[in-house]
């Protein structure tokens, strides 16, 4: 049986690890080009981010990581 893989969309790590108050303002940032997944622009706020991802906003990198394991 294979294990379930956990992700998160872009748009809700942003706003999880409070770094915008809204979904609108993700989506805007997001497509603006204003974030980087793994070095790169990513201008989809629906890419799904997996552990180990770096996330750069306004110049800072967030790891994603979870505290619990996936169910």
């Amino acid at each position: 049986m294979a294990e379930c893989e956990r992700t998160i969309q872009l748009d809700q790590f942003l706003k999880w690890q409070g770094l915008v108050a809204t979904g609108g303002e993700a989506k805007v940032r997001i497509q603006a080009g204003e974030v980087q997944v793994n070095g790169q622009v990513e201008t989809r706020r629906s890419h799904k981010l997996r552990a180990g991802d770096v996330v750069t906003f306004e110049g800072r990198p967030y790891t994603v990581h979870w505290d619990e394991p996936a169910p």
